[in-house]
């Protein structure tokens, strides 16, 4: 096969389905709508989340209290034993190591560190969250923790 021998595979482009054109098309009468209803008139559409007239379940539960849902931080977690696995002694755990590690997808992420698995290896972590348990861990393998500027 050369390179200049570019066709779709078999089944990519099909034929276009043209509906409502008589009986002998295959899709006559009621042009694949169904019979009656609001479904098969034109325009007879119904709003996302609409029961039939029954008080829909959006409007049915009561919206009480607050929802931090607008002001939420999302943290990208690396776990120690992760970094244990990818980086070398005396290394910098910061969001440009993470991104050119391949770890990090997005330099804007929040990124936290937590405790899961053991550290061996002398590291300098300077992130926007580390836990408590993890900190510790850092500085019993001989590393350091950089405290964020909040």
């Amino acid at each position: 096969m050369s390179d200049f021998n570019l066709h779709a595979p078999y089944g990519a482009n099909r034929k276009k389905r043209i509906v409502g054109r008589g009986s002998s098309s295959g899709l006559g009468s009621t042009a694949g709508r169904g019979n009656k209803g609001q479904q098969s008139r034109s325009g007879g559409k119904v709003y996302v989340g609409f029961e039939g007239g029954q008080m829909p379940l959006y409007r049915r539960i009561a919206k009480r209290g607050f929802s931090n849902a607008c002001f939420r931080k999302e943290y990208e977690v690396f776990n120690l034993s992760v970094l244990d696995a990818r980086y070398a002694d005396g290394e910098t755990v910061n969001k440009e190591s993470l991104m050119a590690k391949g770890l990090l997808k997005k330099g804007s992420a929040l990124v936290k560190v937590l405790a899961d698995g053991e550290l061996s290896k002398k590291l300098t972590v300077d992130v926007d969250k580390i836990s408590a348990a993890a900190k510790e861990k850092v500085e019993k393998a001989g590393g350091s923790v950089v405290q964020p500027a909040e």
